[in-house]
């Protein structure tokens, strides 16, 4: 079995892989060497992979180099796709590791895959298993608080209706009309952009805001949650 970890700078993930099943996934705040063991105790672990965008303790670094077979995730990483951006060692991790599973989910398909999570960000991986290249704008809770910290009046709003009208009626179905509509209008409008340009485009959306944008969208999408640890287990598979 394959222990995937992966740091984030807000929650650090932990993910067991037998073969390409997930069977076991869970977010921490902070994983210890404790929290790590235990996984050994529940999971015949053999190889794991660890890819961070934050410090991570030493030892957790120790105990899977003592215990697995660890990749050490970085741009450098054998892949089975091929990175054709510009500035490879400026990618983030989780954008390869979303590309890496996206094409991993729908192979020898042009795939357009949307996480919607802080960030806004678009990837995109043809046929041929290329990855191009894509986009990051701010994410639905980031252009909230912009709007509140950037002004001085406009309140902080951070519940979501699952009914946004075209215009707001008060200051706070105004900026809730514009944050959500205007991040659904950017992404249909991308999707338009990329089904004219490219053919039998697949279209996945992932990240914390999946679900809830996923209802307000007008296009055939697929929405898939762990896209990025797909991806980090693929790429054990890659470098076995």
């Amino acid at each position: 079995m394959n222990l995937i970890l992966d740091i984030g700078n807000t929650l650090q993930k932990i993910a067991v892989f037998d073969s390409d099943e997930s069977v076991y996934s869970q977010s921490f705040k902070k994983i210890t060497k404790e929290i790590l063991a235990s996984f050994f105790e529940q999971f015949p672990v053999k190889k794991s992979i660890l890819s961070s965008v934050a410090d991570v303790d030493v030892q957790i670094v120790d105990f899977l180099q003592n215990n697995t077979k660890m990749i050490r995730f970085s741009y450098e990483t054998k892949l089975p796709i091929t990175i054709l951006y510009k500035n490879p060692e400026t990618l983030g991790l989780d954008r390869i590791a979303n590309a890496v599973g996206a094409a991993a989910l729908f192979a020898n398909k042009n795939i357009l895959s949307i996480q919607a999570g802080t960030c806004l960000v678009l990837d995109f991986v043809n046929e041929n298993g290329e990855y191009l290249g894509g986009s990051i704008s701010p994410g639905l809770k980031m252009r909230f608080e912009a709007l509140h910290e950037k002004t001085k009046q406009l309140p902080l709003l951070k519940d979501l209706d699952d009914c946004i009208n075209l215009m707001g009626t008060d200051t706070n179905s105004s900026i809730k009309c514009g944050v959500i509509n205007g991040i659904k209008y950017e992404i249909e409008g991308y999707i338009k952009d990329y089904n004219a340009k490219y053919e039998n485009l697949t279209i996945l959306l992932t990240g914390g805001n999946a679900n809830y944008l996923q209802k307000l969208i007008k296009n055939t999408i697929f929405a898939a949650p762990n896209v990025v640890m797909k991806g980090l287990n693929e790429i054990i598979k890659c470098n076995a």
